[in-house]
């Protein structure tokens, strides 16, 4: 009985990932992603199987931890994919406003009559 509650408890748990990896997967960016907290639920998964091993527990629901421990692998590949996408991004936003800054400069170094094509243009 012991084997089947730590097996129903570990796929409650388990049921979590693949969904937060979807989510994270479709948002397509780290914000709001935690790896602090990605880590310590794979470190709690490590533990767990390692107790398995050292009390000679090792039975089906070793499976089970090692299928969470999998789902949490894509999370952590979907977070890193994410940070990517946000690093990309803001490239795009620095150049973005880097060539703003410029247009801003030559307009304002412009005469006046310059100027007004600016403004026209702008």
């Amino acid at each position: 009985m012991a084997e089947i509650l730590e097996a129903l408890m570990l796929v409650c748990f388990g049921l979590s990932w693949p969904l937060n990896a979807y989510k994270n997967y479709k948002a397509k960016t780290a914000a709001g992603s935690s790896w602090q907290f990605i880590a310590l639920i794979t470190l709690g998964y490590v533990a767990g199987i390692a107790a398995k091993f050292i009390s000679g527990s090792i039975n089906w629901v070793l499976a089970v931890y090692f299928i969470n421990l999998a789902c949490l692998g894509i999370n952590w590949a979907v977070y890193f994919r994410n940070r990517r996408l946000d690093a990309e991004r803001e490239e795009v936003v620095d150049a973005v406003v880097c060539e703003a800054e410029e247009i801003l400069d030559e307009a304002q170094q412009a005469p006046e009559g310059r100027m007004a094509h600016v403004h026209a243009t702008a």
